[in-house]
């Protein structure tokens, strides 16, 4: 087998359907396996899973794990040459792991290879390919400047030598996986993407940023929203400098006390609020039970004042490919909000801005 597709879940149902319809597609002339692991969700993902995607394979923890166990207990199943490490609420184009497989089978000594990653609005997010995060460089990065942390020597659309690669869409050989000892499971979750991407280089592996796909990832890039989430960021930031960097008291100190400033520290962006004036639905098809859904909720949201209103586009993937969606919005109005129609489902999922999960509609 060429190709395992290991997908972590937990709570996401719906971004796990559109997920698993885009990547179903994605490998159709592909000797190919979907494993899907869930973290003890309790929605109704599992049950979605058993009764959409028979074919899928599913593993159902009892308890979550986190991301470096969970999906090292999917990829201890894979049969593939290949692992890509896909996260839930993404979107890939049918010609993405084609694309992928052929620039990995023509290099020596491959490590991870990664691709463009864009928001939910169409703007690339610079998470897609990193620089390793030296001590100078972290600081910074934890105190809001974040300029060297990511690898902007590197045009977005390039395909070259990275260092680190994000954990939302991660391809790598099997056996090389295996052979640094997979993810890391001292993290539960953030780091552990950074640790793996490190741990490659130093076994001697090359890291790849593939920029000639594209991919939606409609979380964009994470945000600090309370005080939990920054401990829970920051340490898994100092786990990994206690692993792989030379201690001295004085490191530890400058570290410890980053990782304490950076909540008080850190610009938080605010999210703009948009409210949906107009829906542009693409498709050859007229869809009642979603016009009517639609209807329903722009007259409750037109009586809102003091908001700025736009229109969303909504494609129909039923008439239209993954990769014509996503290209149409990489390159049209990102002052416009996008959602899809997957194929053979009943809701519209996307995101309003381009910092936080996407929102879903469900019609009957």
């Amino acid at each position: 087998m060429k190709l395992s597709i290991v997908i972590l879940n937990y709570n996401v149902r719906y971004f796990l359907e559109l997920a698993l319809r885009s990547a179903q597609a994605a490998i159709s002339d592909i000797d190919a396996e979907i494993i899907v692991v869930d973290n003890n969700s309790s929605d109704d993902s599992c049950q979605m899973v058993k009764r959409l995607f028979p074919e899928v394979k599913l593993i159902e923890n009892k308890e979550n794990f986190g991301f470096s166990k969970g999906n090292n207990i999917g990829i201890a199943t894979a049969k593939g040459e290949y692992i890509c490490v896909l996260n839930p609420d993404t979107v890939v184009a049918e010609d993405t792991f084609t694309k992928l497989l052929d620039f990995s089978d023509k290099k020596e000594k491959l490590g991870i290879v990664g691709c463009r990653l864009m928001n939910g609005s169409g703007l690339f997010l610079p998470e897609s390919k990193r620089n390793i995060p030296t001590v100078k460089v972290a600081l910074k990065k934890i105190l809001g400047n974040p300029d060297k942390y990511y690898a902007n020597h590197l045009h977005e659309e390039s395909q070259d030598e990275v260092g680190i690669l994000v954990g939302a869409f991660m391809l790598i050989k099997k056996n090389v996986f295996d052979t640094v000892g997979g993810f890391d499971e001292d993290y539960f979750m953030y780091g552990e993407d950074i640790d793996l991407s490190y741990k490659i280089l130093n076994s001697g592996y090359k890291n790849y940023y593939y920029g000639g796909t594209s991919i939606i990832h409609f979380k964009g890039e994470s945000t600090l929203k309370d005080r939990n989430y920054a401990l829970r960021f920051y340490g898994a930031m100092q786990i990994f400098y206690e692993k792989h960097f030379k201690q001295n008291l004085i490191f530890d100190l400058v570290v410890w006390l980053g990782i304490k400033l950076a909540f008080v520290f850190r610009r938080i962006r605010k999210n703009e609020i948009k409210i949906i004036s107009e829906y542009i639905f693409i498709s050859n098809e007229v869809n009642s039970k979603l016009e009517a859904k639609l209807s329903e909720k722009l007259n409750l949201k037109t009586q809102l004042t003091s908001v700025k209103t736009n229109a969303e586009v909504i494609f129909d993937a039923n008439v239209l490919s993954y990769k014509d969606i996503i290209e149409h919005i990489k390159n049209t109005d990102k002052e416009l909000t996008y959602k899809i129609l997957p194929n053979q489902s009943n809701f519209i999922i996307g995101s309003n801005d381009g910092l936080s999960q996407g929102k879903v509609i469900v019609f009957q």
